[in-house]
């Protein structure tokens, strides 16, 4: 049984979402949550809630969540032995 609260999506291949996969992804991004909430139609305070676990998302929360953050090069892992994960889809240019 996972320590983590789980999200489930049907996005992509159905896969389950984190609150640490969201905050990491942000990260990865370089993302404040105001950046996140703008680019998924969410209010700050909701996307809040939802990355420290206070509430659980409707499916098109989810949906809205996870649309933005791939479509701005996340890819999420999903827990399989190693534990869930998110990486960039390509990488970065760095100078």
């Amino acid at each position: 049984m996972s320590d983590y609260q789980t999200f489930s999506t049907k996005n992509g291949m159905g896969k389950d979402i984190f609150p640490e996969q969201i905050r990491a992804a942000r990260g990865l991004l370089g993302w404040t949550q105001e950046d996140l909430a703008n680019a998924s139609g969410l209010t700050v305070r909701t996307l809040a809630r939802i990355e420290s676990a206070q509430t659980t998302p409707r499916q098109t929360t989810l949906e809205a969540l996870s649309a933005a953050l791939e479509a701005a090069g996340v890819e999420f892992i999903p827990e399989n032995g190693g534990g869930p994960g998110v990486r960039l889809a390509h990488k970065l240019s760095r100078p």
